[in-house]
């Protein structure tokens, strides 16, 4: 047991330094920094560079990895995150998002995206205490963590910038009207955040023996999950949730395997969030509304769309493209349409109930495998199968997700992302290997397998889609969901329960995401779990942002642009990706309520 907790006290190590960063900018902007994930890759590459193809020693390259990542944080915040932070906090936490995306991408571009072996720089297993070995790379991270830690509180405590965090961290508005240069502040804050992140990848590397550009998103995710268990703005919280993670995960992997990792870590967030909803050292939020949606609606001056658009768009859609499209136009307009279909049901989350749910992939994995299972298993018919997928995704996500809607602030979109991902990792766990050979969809006993038919079941289900969110919009029950969102107390003074009608609006994206996720099953043939990743849910939140948060429309714009202008790209991922995080940060920054943004 003494193994499993020193490599516990590892692991958290790396946590603690990502969730120090993380909760550091959150204290001191109100943003979820989804860059900070990507320093943990681009740490532990830029370290291999220096080490193994510069010949650099490790002990120069650990400092050049710091100053690169802290200047580049620097960058970051100055272009892209603090022109959005003070206004749209949800638009800067995208923002941040998309430049993690860049700099996957760009690191991938530069170094490949194979694992690359880390130098043996330091011992691994030179030190022994009883029957456990363990190396100076062990004693080296912990001690540098903990003298890390040591002059970060010396830092805050007495020096000048350090107190001025601290304030900043606090109250904002106050601390401007005492003279601190809350600009400065945010600044440094991001500089030490991103050092940090590439000290951890730096770590991590060290730790497991290899270093892989793409390897950020599992540990900040990580990372994220212990900033919130120690409390998302305290830097205490944030180095007792790290080790705390760490050890517990440890723990839960020597007596339940790899494969249950995500799902203990992410059961602890969401009972943590229940139980403390800031964390255990973090404020507990006493705000009743979503900041991250609700500033984030109105925002830009509304399109005019004339009428006769529509039927236009209509024809072009669902009778010119089936008509004139090769097979690559069809294909690449069947993702559109899914994801249109996905997006379009979320808008009753986003932009009416006002909840910036992050785990959509987790009902779109339960409405493919239900479907997928039905009709490899029981011999449904596909037609049976894809209501019965989207019924049962939204009753599952409705009974799991009871208990968050209690939970306030930023901290109910974290809990529906760890949601998100516990699905699909207790998937993993029941279906480690996936469903293939899964049935096509038939009429009559013709199988309906080719492109053009896969399009038109796309076009028709989404028709449908569209026609049930306007009805619901236009209901009583659209109306009183849509006050829920705009202002909570009011509608609970006015006797409507809240947390019941953010229950019901969850219910019904959830169903429209497991008859996507159904769709996806009959159209791929196969699924697996890597397919329902964090990406995924984040790609139907930028969908539904970029075309309008509250416009089910909207979602089809956002699809079109998002996936159906990106397959231009289709020839170079990479460059793909980085034009994306590209696009969807100038969206944020010169539309920010969507491309057909309506009137607030």
């Amino acid at each position: 047991m003494l193994d499993t907790l020193i490599a516990g006290l590892l692991r958290g190590n790396v946590y603690a330094l990502g969730a120090v960063g993380i909760s550091l900018v959150f204290g001191v902007m109100n943003v979820v920094n989804f860059a900070q994930f990507s320093f943990f890759g681009l740490g532990a590459m830029l370290a291999w560079f220096f080490i193994a193809t510069l010949g650099l020693p490790f002990w120069l390259a650990l400092p050049l990895v710091l100053v690169i990542c802290g200047g580049l944080g620097l960058v970051i915040n100055i272009t892209v995150v603090r022109p959005l932070a003070k206004f749209l906090p949800l638009a800067a936490m995208l923002s941040t998002y998309a430049v993690s995306q860049i700099l996957d991408n760009a690191s991938q571009v530069a170094f490949s995206a194979q694992f690359r072996v880390f130098p043996a720089v330091l011992p691994t297993s030179n030190l022994q205490i009883g029957n456990m070995r363990f190396g100076t790379s062990d004693v080296v991270m912990l001690g540098t963590t903990a003298v890390l830690m040591v002059a970060m509180s010396l830092f805050l405590k007495y020096g000048r910038i350090g107190r001025a965090i601290r304030a900043t961290s606090q109250d904002q508005e106050a601390a401007l009207q005492m003279g601190i240069p809350v600009a400065l502040v945010q600044h440094v804050s991001f500089v030490i955040a991103s050092a940090l992140g590439g000290l951890a990848g730096v770590f991590i590397a060290l730790y497991v023996g290899v270093a892989n550009p793409s390897s950020g998103l599992n540990i900040g995710l990580t990372a994220f999950v212990a900033a919130t268990l120690g409390g998302l703005g305290s830097l205490v919280g944030a180095v007792i949730g790290g080790f705390v993670l760490g050890i517990l995960e440890s723990f839960g992997i020597h007596f339940f395997g790899d494969t249950s990792r995500q799902i203990i870590i992410f059961v602890i967030l969401i009972v943590v969030l229940i139980v403390r909803p800031g964390g255990l050292l973090g404020k507990i939020p006493l705000i009743s509304t979503e900041p991250l949606t609700g500033t984030f609606l109105g925002k830009g001056r509304p399109f005019r769309i004339p009428r006769w658009v529509w039927p236009v768009a209509f024809l072009a859609i669902g009778v010119l493209i089936p008509l004139t499209g090769n097979n690559y136009i069809l294909t690449t307009g069947t993702q559109v349409l899914i994801y249109a279909i996905i997006a379009a049901g979320f808008t009753v989350t986003a932009g009416q109930a006002g909840v910036l749910a992050l785990g959509q992939a987790g009902p779109i994995a339960i409405g493919a495998y239900i479907s997928a299972a039905l009709t490899l298993y029981l011999d449904f018919s596909f037609w049976v199968a894809l209501p019965i997928a989207g019924l049962v995704a939204a009753i599952v996500a409705s009974i799991l997700a009871s208990p968050i809607w209690g939970v306030k602030g930023h901290y109910i979109s974290i809990a529906t992302l760890g949601l998100g991902i516990a699905i699909v990792a207790v998937i993993q766990l029941v279906v480690p290997q996936g469903l293939y050979n899964i049935p096509v969809p038939q009429w009559f006993g013709t199988p309906l397998s080719t492109p053009t038919a896969y399009y038109l079941i796309d076009f028709g289900v989404l028709v449908v889609t569209l026609l049930v969110m306007f009805r619901i919009r236009s209901s009583h029950l659209g109306k009183v969901i849509s006050s829920v969102g705009s202002d909570e107390v009011a509608a609970l003074a006015s006797g409507v329960r809240g947390r019941d009608y953010k229950a019901l609006a969850f219910a019904i994206s959830a169903f429209f995401a497991g008859i996507g996720g159904s769709l996806l099953a009959h159209q791929y043939t196969y699924i697996d779990p890597t397919i329902f990743t964090m990406l995924m849910s984040l790609l139907v939140v930028t969908i539904v942002i970029m075309g309008g948060v509250g416009l089910p429309y909207g979602a089809v714009v956002g699809s079109i642009i998002l996936i159906g202008a990106m397959e231009l790209l289709r020839f170079t991922p990479e460059l793909r990706i980085m034009v994306y995080g590209l696009v969807l940060i100038l969206v944020v920054r010169f539309r920010p309520g969507g491309i057909l943004v309506r009137n607030s």
